[in-house]
């Protein structure tokens, strides 16, 4: 027979997903004194999750959403192109078409500015943040600084003054405009057809997002933190309150709850009562081992969407969008789409080893999470929907949550990251 839980079993704070955005919400709120157990159907860094595919970067100074003016015309191309960077399920469109509508339409100059403000907020102490947690759980080689450079295929002696630039300046990101010649000098294997590239100067990235993952789920348990690998299904509530979370194997109490499981999250926040337009964009990366490419920095080929890293185990390209359900199968021509872009920014690129990965990105249409109380439940708090920016953007969500776990006032406005802003 099954024991039922009792108020003594009852956990100080249950956080829901082992992720990035989850572990640092842990760790952030276990230094505040509190005691906390995390639940995940995985372990921290599993190659199931968005957090062992990613592309790695810390890029603080990228405060920019992904849909901006300008966007609308080129999506019926990309969507209509096998190799495009944005790509849809066809059978999906009548669940995806609102989204993507809203996507769309969140592209307009006042919106990227707003979102702008938002994401330079989330982001802006990234680096630093990942260094001091890398530094903690003994991996503080795993965190480095780097140029982040995105490629263009074609001069333009205005890039800077576009919007995306202009603001990226005016949140604090230091850039160099590098005509061809320069960055033929900064990167000679690169393929001659890259024009320019504009770099954000002091940026960062982990040469290994898995390792430093668990890492930081090593140091979290060190120092007290309980992790239970289950399947959330649902939540025991009473009044306003979450008073347990119903898992595949039982009932787990909980004082106060935090959900940031990615893409799941939104199934779970329906349970409570309201609804997001969470939905999931899938990323596909290809990592070449023993590639023969000299790569420091991060790269971005602006044409393709994707982005090139030099990681521990090999040079990770790793980007684009296809939009379909959660639980379609991969689809790995993606990956080979990325490959061979990639023999075209590097001729020399060595490909006779390389990897696959396809992982889910909860991605929100206005390109930004949610942060904050749930508005339902006064001691549940959500932390989910970062997108591409998973890894830059959980630090700076884990000291938040924190503060608003704890009951603390802050001093930033968090009403733009609002669940009840759609």
């Amino acid at each position: 027979m099954t024991r039922q839980p009792t108020e003594s079993d009852r956990n100080d704070v249950v956080v829901v997903g082992g992720g990035f955005v989850g572990m640092c919400c842990a760790t952030f709120i276990q230094r505040s004194g509190r005691n906390v157990t995390v639940v995940d159907r995985l372990e921290p860094g599993d190659a199931g999750a968005a957090s062992f595919g990613n592309a790695g970067s810390i890029s603080w100074g990228s405060c920019i959403p992904i849909a901006v003016p300008g966007l609308l015309p080129k999506v019926p191309g990309w969507l209509f192109r096998r190799d495009g960077p944005l790509t849809i399920r066809w059978r999906h469109l009548p669940e995806l078409a609102p989204w993507l509508w809203r996507f769309v339409r969140s592209g307009s100059e006042s919106s990227v500015i707003q979102a702008a403000a938002s994401l330079a907020m989330l982001h802006g102490p990234s680096l630093e943040l990942h260094r001091e947690l890398a530094a903690n759980a003994g991996v503080a080689h795993l965190v480095r600084e780097c140029g982040y450079l995105h490629l263009y295929s074609k001069a333009d002696a205005e890039r800077l003054s576009q919007l995306e630039w202009r603001l990226r300046t005016e949140h604090g990101a230091k850039l160099i405009l590098h005509d061809a010649n320069a960055l033929g000098e900064r990167l000679p294997q690169l393929a001659k057809r890259y024009q320019q590239a504009v770099e954000i100067c002091h940026q960062g990235f982990t040469a290994n997002p898995a390792e430093l993952l668990a890492a930081y789920a090593r140091a979290f348990v060190a120092d007290g933190g309980k992790i239970v690998r289950d399947d959330v299904v649902g939540f025991s509530i009473r009044d306003s309150k979450v008073e347990g979370i119903t898992t595949q194997s039982g009932t787990v109490l909980a004082k106060d709850v935090v959900i940031a499981a990615g893409p799941w999250s939104r199934t779970l926040v329906q349970q409570l009562g309201f609804d997001v337009p969470l939905n999931t964009e899938r990323g596909y990366h290809v990592t070449v081992a023993e590639s023969g490419i000299n790569l420091q920095d991060t790269l971005m080929e602006t044409d393709a969407k994707f982005m090139a890293t030099p990681m521990e185990m090999g040079l990770r390209f790793a980007g684009t969008v296809e939009l379909a359900a959660v639980d379609a199968p991969p689809d790995y021509r993606r990956a080979d789409i990325i490959l061979r872009t990639a023999r075209r920014m590097f001729p020399a690129l060595n490909t006779e080893s390389t990897t696959q990965w396809m992982g889910q990105r909860p991605s929100l249409p206005d390109g930004l999470p949610v942060i904050g109380p749930a508005p339902r439940h006064q001691n549940v708090f959500l932390a989910f929907g970062h997108a591409h920016t998973g890894v830059v953007g959980s630090p700076q969500t884990g000291r938040l949550i924190a503060s608003l776990v704890a009951g603390e006032k802050l001093n930033v406005d968090l009403s733009g990251l609002s669940a009840m802003r759609f």
